[in-house]
């Protein structure tokens, strides 16, 4: 099944040769597979205020089973979140009113476990850490296929569908798979669906040497190519909180091997 821009209508960019934001461009024998969560199709808000790039995610991803609703600005976006209780955000990160940034900083600091993918024009490291900072679970540079835009969705939802509940624990940490909440000591750590989810592998694997392309795959169920500054910033982010109150550091970096959780040396 192919997703056409209408000629119509098209984006003053379109209309003038440059890149497009979306490329349309989708696998043919692709066919949907049931999504939910909780026993419910999963629910997508798209935010975007090119109205090609809305209407063209809503068909792709209603295809493949999802509730999707659209914004247009930012704070059209938070006023959908409140009404359609999302399960993602698709933000695109320039939007008119309250940029995307601003706009996923008040969706993470409402609900740390709302799944954001962040929509961005700039491939530069600097940019794609932007949006990192302020809470997005991953992002995507446009342009972009739908294959890949859907595959990113699946993957994030796919960390939300529930687990056996357990206490895995190392050293002073411990690490509630029910509430996806961590302590260390009788400190409470509150944690993000991402940090939970890395935190989760290297509590799985304690004392192994963890390389980036296995944590990434692992983690947002695919690989970056290479470029791992997601992982590297979602590290800063767990090692922040760990030791927030001075405590000795657990996860290590092994230059030019990946990261390892080891007891704080004496």
């Amino acid at each position: 099944m192919t997703f056409d821009l209408p000629t119509q209508g098209r984006s003053d960019a379109a209309a003038e040769g440059e890149t497009p934001i979306v490329s349309s461009a989708m696998a043919t024998d692709i066919v949907p597979t049931p999504t939910a969560v909780f026993g419910r199709p999963a629910r997508v808000l798209v935010v975007d205020d090119d109205e090609n790039v809305t209407n063209m995610l809503r068909r792709a991803l209603s295809f493949e089973g999802y509730a999707v609703a659209t914004a247009r600005d930012g704070n059209d976006a938070l006023k959908k979140t409140l009404e359609f209780a999302p399960d993602l955000v698709v933000l695109d990160i320039m939007l008119p009113a309250i940029d995307g940034v601003e706009v996923c900083r008040r969706l993470r600091a409402g609900d740390p476990q709302l799944a954001i993918l962040m929509l961005t024009a700039k491939d530069a490291a600097a940019d794609q850490v932007v949006g990192l900072d302020a809470g997005a679970d991953d992002y995507l540079v446009k342009p972009f296929t739908l294959d890949v835009l859907t595959a990113r969705v699946r993957a994030q939802l796919r960390r939300k569908e529930p687990s056996e509940v357990e206490l895995v624990r190392f050293a002073d940490l411990v690490l509630d798979t029910g509430t996806h909440s961590a302590r260390r000591g009788t400190r409470e750590i509150a944690l993000t669906t991402t940090e939970y989810d890395l935190l989760l592998q290297f509590m799985r694997h304690p004392r192994q040497v963890l390389e980036k392309e296995q944590l990434t795959e692992k983690v947002w169920g695919y690989d970056f190519g290479g470029n791992y500054n997601v992982l590297e910033v979602y590290v800063r982010y767990l090692r922040q909180k760990l030791e927030a109150a001075g405590e000795p550091r657990l996860i290590h970096t092994l230059r030019g091997a990946g990261y390892v959780l080891r007891e704080p040396t004496a």
